[in-house]
């Protein structure tokens, strides 16, 4: 299960960075848009463009953003797991809910994080403590 954990994490790696891709194409394109205007503006003496181009600016940095923000808690997720961190198995399982509604690949992603991550094996594997079974208990000096 210890190999099934790692290429999630490679997975959601890959999954979050395509789709922090996908806001940074965004963004290029309507700036390369928001300058288009902006020149055309300048040839033809248009007053309305020095409106239009920053707003359409603005509306790629927001786009941009927003996916940036979207594939984050599965690039966080998915290095998480690569290190056997217990708090990365909640948080994927979340991230896999989400991939649910990602028609078609991250509908696979999402069932097989929920397939890895359900199980008894990678509960125990990503658990705080350092036996799976044992309970941690205090060895301290007694008062």
């Amino acid at each position: 299960m210890r190999d099934h954990i790692k290429i999630l994490g490679i997975l959601n790696i890959v999954m979050g960075c395509l789709t922090a891709l996908v806001g940074l194409v965004a963004l290029v394109i309507l700036s390369g848009v928001a300058g288009a205007i902006h020149w055309s503006a300048i040839s033809t003496g248009d007053n309305e463009a020095p409106f239009a181009a920053p707003m359409i600016s603005l509306i790629g940095l927001g786009v941009a953003a927003f996916f940036v923000l979207l594939g984050l808690p599965s690039i966080i997720g998915g290095w998480g797991l690569l290190r056997l961190r217990p708090w990365s198995r909640v948080l994927t399982i979340v991230v896999s809910g989400f991939h649910l509604l990602h028609v078609p690949f991250g509908t696979a992603l999402g069932i097989y994080g929920l397939w890895v991550l359900l199980s008894e094996e990678s509960r125990v594997l990503l658990s705080d403590r350092p036996s799976g079974n044992m309970p941690l208990t205090y060895s301290g000096p007694s008062v």
